[in-house]
């Protein structure tokens, strides 16, 4: 954007004439009703600010309905894709402190590792996929640099849209959305402060509170806020992060409404550059062995977002509404010890001289500024033709991203000759973080996308679903030598899906759905031709149902899924990319989420990825690597988690609970030359809730990992493995009134 001050100056303007005229017109009436209506039935519509939101204290497993399937809000039951919601209790009796803790209970969905261990990163349906969405929109990583992984404090749920996502989303992984919606302003009362304590030395504290301000409820205040500061089963590895989140609604009319969002991240973090292979299998060190440098792998800085909605309801069948959003990372240190390639019969990793003719370990320094801006306007309407039902949505979205990473690499530190990884020398007294930065090029990146839904009810309980998105994408990389190389992808990415409901407890659906990727130029060659983007395209087909009035859901689906025009390597021109590559996915997937019995629920997950292959590639201009299975994609992966709840007067306010979660080997790279093996854990929980003078207090434990396995948590697609946590308890005090 080239102007983002215009954008907040007009969704000003916006809002104020809005005030004015609901103020001023409208509300007069409220006001008047007023005078003889006491305050508990003043508005009383605006007690819940979206019917979709959960309760404060709902222990519910599962959730009926989603809006990040189709951007409305929808009953998963009548909606023709693959969509899973993790709902706040199940986060709670998890005591899930990032997302990756979360979508273990999501068919088709793994967490992974990449470098340092900083970054979200998700395997889904076969592809790896590093951008998360918050209330709808893309948090895009840090180009260039290190990032954070997003907390979530304030998260009231997780929804996963399963599959390409571009006709609501834009360019993006096709292999699904992982949606963060957050916890909104509630007029009830609502206050709780909890510390958890874990291994490792790991504390971190959470603060919620929420009510009105006026008492007509027309403001409304949130705010969430937790600090954590962590030891590591790895060494020199460490966490202090200091989060906060406000936020306030304004209902300005029982049509009307306001909402003001923010958050900031400050972040004091020392990395994992995680083992190598040896062989075919991870290499045999202890599980506490660093790689990295501790003087050197730090991860320092600030994360800033302050967003602004509204929305007017014209009357029960049309509503039009508007955001505006704007994120800044600052990234003051991005230190990080990188290697590559396997070490010797001996153990030993060679530093890299100043060519990398010599040499597989490194250090990457950088420093990183980023700013992303986005705004989104909506249409929503309803409206009959015939014997048909329609609900449709006209949406625009612009999305901008400008990325500056400045980076000292690898020639500016000298360093001993070796660095053996079973008898490890670390650096004392030098620090290649002061060695100076030298520019890098910057990034720049704006789109627009024009999309549109139709939902419509046809007789007969048949549900079907069409729409069509344009994307217009512009990306520029300014190169350090003044000039600059500009690309622009346009790209119609459409979507279908029909769905059968022919009983209540039952539905039949299928759908197919086409993918509009990120962009393939990385102008790093000055033969290089500009490339098309990635695409990808859909087929899915499945069963969903629905017990005990919705209390119990579970979800069959099976999906075939291909992505091209992925750059690979030119046979003739090793330093050269072309855009021939073809990856393709194809599996099942099966999901249940509910209560069994009162007081027992439960929530399961299983994904046979039949097929993850290389159908077309290139691997760095030596190996063809088609045919080969993609990189941490293993064929079974599933969890199970259940809880039971006392319900006799002697026990109540006890809950135990536990679960396991399996996953057979995975390639760890798209090579294949060396594999993660297979690993099952098992995990427990237990807690008691009690009232003492009228507050609620929860006791809670968790331990994970019970009998200690040793796993591995992923690749960065190159020969960096991640390792997983040992055996690890949880504990947690939370004061509810």
């Amino acid at each position: 954007m080239k102007n983002p001050s215009a954008l907040n100056a007009l969704t000003t303007a916006i809002l104020l004439v809005l005030a004015s005229n609901y103020v001023n017109a409208a509300d007069k009436t409220a006001i008047t009703k007023q005078k003889n209506q006491t305050d508990t039935t003043t508005l009383p519509q605006m007690t819940v600010t979206d019917k979709s939101l959960s309760e404060v204290n709902n222990p519910d497993y599962n959730r009926t309905d989603a809006t990040t399937a189709t951007k409305t809000d929808t009953p998963i039951m009548e909606t023709p894709y693959s969509v899973t919601v993790v709902p706040q209790q199940v986060l709670k009796d998890k005591q899930v402190i990032r997302v990756e803790d979360a979508v273990t209970s999501v068919a088709g969905v793994q967490s992974s590792w990449t470098n340092g261990g900083t970054s979200d990163v998700f395997m889904m349906r076969g592809f790896a996929n590093t951008n998360l969405y918050r209330d709808g929109f893309l948090l895009p990583s840090a180009l260039g640099g290190g990032t954070s992984k997003q907390q979530v404090a304030n998260l009231d749920r997780i929804e996963v849209l399963k599959g390409a996502g571009s006709i609501l989303y834009g360019r993006s992984e096709p292999g699904g959305v992982i949606n963060m919606v957050t916890k909104r302003p509630q007029a009830e009362s609502y206050h709780s402060i909890q510390q958890q304590f874990g291994s490792y030395d790991l504390y971190r504290t959470l603060v919620d509170s929420t009510g009105k301000i006026t008492k007509d409820n027309t403001l409304l205040y949130r705010v969430n806020l937790s600090y954590e500061n962590a030891g590591s089963y790895r060494d020199f590895v460490k966490t202090d992060s200091f989060f906060i989140a406000p936020s306030l609604t304004w209902n300005i009319s029982d049509k009307t409404q306001v909402n003001v969002d923010a958050q900031y991240e400050h972040l004091n973090n020392k990395v994992d550059s995680g083992i190598p292979p040896m062989g075919n299998r991870p290499a045999p060190v202890p599980i506490n062995r660093q790689t990295g440098d501790p003087l050197n792998n730090k991860n320092v800085g600030d994360r800033t977002y302050i967003g602004a909605n509204w929305s007017h309801a014209f009357n029960d069948k049309w509503k039009l509404s508007h955001r505006f959003g704007a994120e800044f990372l600052h990234l003051y240190k991005s230190d990080f010890t990188f290697f590559f390639g396997q070490p010797d019969a001996d153990g030993n990793l060679v530093n890299v001289n100043s060519d990398f003719s010599v040499g597989n370990r490194g250090f990457n320094n950088g420093i990183t500024h980023q700013q992303n801006y986005y705004t989104t306007l909506n249409l929503t309407g309803k409206f009959n033709t015939s014997v048909l039902e329609h609900s449709t949505l006209w949406g625009f979205d612009y999305f901008v991203i400008d990325n500056q990473t400045s980076i000292a690499c690898c020639a500016a530190f000298p360093m001993e000759a070796n660095f053996n990884i079973f008898n490890p020398t670390y650096q004392t007294n030098r620090d290649p973080a002061a060695s100076a930065f030298t520019p890098s090029s910057k990034f720049n990146q704006e789109w627009y996308g024009l999309y549109f839904q139709d939902q419509i009810k046809f007789p007969f309980n048949v549900y079907g679903n069409v729409g069509i998105r344009y994307d217009n994408a512009t990306s520029t990389q300014y190169l350090t030598d003044g000039d600059y190389v500009k690309t622009v992808d346009t790209h119609f990415s459409p979507r279908g899906g029909l769905l059968w409901k022919p009983v209540n407890w039952l539905s039949v659906f299928g759908n197919y759905s086409a993918n509009f990727g990120p962009s393939n130029n990385q102008f790093n060659s000055p033969n290089q031709k500009v490339l098309p983007p990635t695409l990808a395209h859909q087929w899915e087909s499945g069963l969903k149902t629905e017990f005990f009035n919705g209390r119990l859901t579970s979800s069959f689906a099976y999906f075939d899924l291909t992505k091209t025009n992925i750059a690979v390597s030119d046979p003739t021109d090793p330093t050269v990319q072309i855009s021939s590559g073809k990856q393709q996915s194809r599996g099942y997937e099966f999901e249940v989420a509910g209560e069994i019995l009162p007081g027992w629920r439960t929530v399961a997950a299983y994904t046979n990825l039949t097929y993850a292959k290389i159908k077309v590639g290139f691997n760095g201009g030596v190996d063809d690597d088609s045919g080969h299975r993609l990189f941490n994609t293993p064929r079974n992966y599933g969890s199970l988690w259940n809880t039971y709840e006392f319900q006799n007067s002697t026990l109540r306010g006890l809950k135990v609970g536990g679960g396991v979660i399996a996953s057979s080997q995975s390639q760890g790279t798209n090579a294949n030359d060396f594999q993660l093996p297979g690993y099952v854990t098992m995990n427990l929980m237990s807690s008691y809730g009690l009232k003492v003078a009228g507050k609620n207090i929860t006791f809670q434990l968790n331990a994970n990992n019970l009998l200690d396995k040793h796993y591995y948590s992923g690749t960065n697609t190159g020969s960096m493995i991640g390792v997983a946590a040992p055996r690890n308890f949880m504990g947690s005090i939370k004061l509810e009134f």
